[in-house]
């Protein structure tokens, strides 16, 4: 049996996320660091709760030892948890602005990954996936024949440069580890609120994510990819 961990499993993607992974057969724990919502959400996807807030070092080591407890290895972590800053002028953005959503976009993405390390380096097949975003391809951004280059966000989009970045550096670092980012495509979920039109359903913003979630031992290594195929740094 697959043991796989979403964080920020509880709603959105990493809700739709985990339901896809449990039809395939993984036995899967969302992350959450609301009790309530925890539960409500495990229950509904017959998923099983980790109470873990990626930005408090206490809760996570906590949820490590809970999983190592309850299962001993981790197969699968997906760095599901994320948020965004809204539509803040660029003149606007602060270094507050920017440490708040970095504590979770970047600093909680290495808090959990370097704490559930030992757990993956159990597993036979161990896997790591980061949600990433287009917004945090330097190639498309500067893009003009992609949406993505008529927006200016300086807080998420350097936030998903980065976990860019630590994805291609931890793919070097760990390479008995499978880690790649992806870009799940805009999606109608409330990290920004936003549906209609040219947006897609959650659904198919999931769809990447439990594909690279659910590679073989000889699957990629350090790549970023969207539904489309590979995209540039």
């Amino acid at each position: 049996m697959t043991i796989t961990l979403v964080t920020g499993g509880n709603k959105g993607l990493g809700h739709e996320t985990a339901r896809r992974l449990i039809e395939a057969g993984h036995t899967v724990y969302i992350g959450a660091r609301d009790a309530g919502r925890g539960h409500a959400a495990a229950d509904e996807l017959g998923a099983r709760l980790l109470l873990l807030d990626v930005t408090d070092d206490a809760s996570v080591d906590a949820a490590v030892a809970e999983l190592t407890r309850r299962e001993g290895r981790l197969d699968v972590l997906i760095n599901n948890a994320g948020i965004f800053e809204g539509m803040v002028k660029p003149e606007d953005v602060t270094a507050a602005d920017m440490r708040r959503i970095y504590e979770v976009n970047v600093f909680g993405l290495v808090r959990v990954t370097h704490a559930f390390l030992p757990l993956l380096r159990t597993s036979d097949s161990p896997v790591v996936v980061n949600v990433s975003s287009g917004l945090g391809s330097f190639g498309v951004v500067t893009d003009p024949d992609r949406h993505e280059y008529g927006f200016a966000l300086p807080i998420y989009a350097s936030s998903k440069a980065a976990v860019n970045m630590l994805t291609v550096q931890y793919a070097k670092a760990f390479p008995e580890l499978r880690t790649n980012a992806v870009e799940p495509g805009f999606s109608a979920t409330d990290l920004h609120g936003m549906s209609g039109a040219g947006i897609q359903s959650v659904e198919e913003g999931a769809e990447m994510i439990v594909r690279l979630a659910t590679i073989s031992p000889d699957g990629p290594v350090g790549t970023f990819s969207d539904r489309a195929g590979v995209l540039p740094w």
